[in-house]
């Protein structure tokens, strides 16, 4: 392992990866080959970042938090964990992850509560996927493959892959592709992408391309390190 430029997170040797001064990353974490890490944004212990990444002005990425290659985490974007993000998902900005389905301050005797007194549930954002600045995710919401979480909805179900949904709470009102931008009808349960001619068939309420995705690349660092270590300071809480 390398010293990270500006920094002292866990790196690859001659990667690259680059932390502006500002960013508080812990040196438990991993930054992958390529990642930058911009002013102000905080990168907790035990979180593995992948290759290629964008960690944008005053996000927050916290404690054991999986992230894949090229993901992007807009300005103010909140990912909260145990989050998982795979590969090329982009979050907006002041987007946020959740991680507590019943969110007290204090317990029943007004004492305040401590990590071990709740149990966190992250959100998981499938390959591709894409949620839009100020929605909010509820703790342990899936978001399926190359869906597209509107611009401020409140997802508080899975989200199934393909689907464009929006409003509070958040439903689907379109299909999209990979490309990003919603399906055309082309027949019986069939769509298809304008703009790269994808298609895509319907059925039972899910929608899967005609051909098959390529397969994913090898992984750059690891997703699942060894169990992490206890927390320098209390883990956050995203209602």
């Amino acid at each position: 392992m390398g010293t990270v430029e500006g920094g002292s997170a866990a790196v690859s040797e001659g990667s690259g990866a680059r932390v502006e001064a500002t960013a508080d990353v812990d040196g438990r974490a991993v930054l992958g080959a390529g990642t930058t890490v911009w002013h102000l944004a905080q990168v907790r212990e035990d979180a593995v970042i992948g290759a290629d990444c964008i960690i944008g002005r005053g996000a927050y990425v916290g404690p054991g938090v999986r992230i894949g290659d090229r993901v992007k985490l807009q300005n103010h974007a909140l990912v909260y964990e145990p989050a998982v993000l795979e590969d090329g998902v982009f979050v907006g900005p002041a987007a946020v992850l959740t991680n507590d389905l019943y969110p007290r301050s204090v317990d029943v005797d007004g004492r305040l509560k401590r990590g071990e007194d709740w149990h966190a549930r992250g959100v998981t954002l499938r390959r591709g996927c894409s949620i839009g600045g100020r929605a909010v995710l509820v703790a342990g919401v899936t978001v399926g493959r190359w869906a597209l979480v509107a611009a401020g909805a409140v997802v508080h179900r899975d989200v199934p892959d393909f689907a464009l949904v929006a409003g509070v709470p958040a439903r689907r009102i379109k299909w999209v592709g990979r490309a990003g931008e919603p399906l055309r009808a082309a027949g019986a349960d069939r769509w298809v992408c304008p703009r790269t001619g994808e298609e895509y068939r319907e059925h039972d309420g899910l929608l899967a391309p005609v051909v098959p995705e390529p397969p994913t690349e090898p992984e750059t660092v690891p997703r699942f390190p060894a169990e992490p270590q206890s927390p320098a300071e209390p883990p956050g809480s995203g209602s």
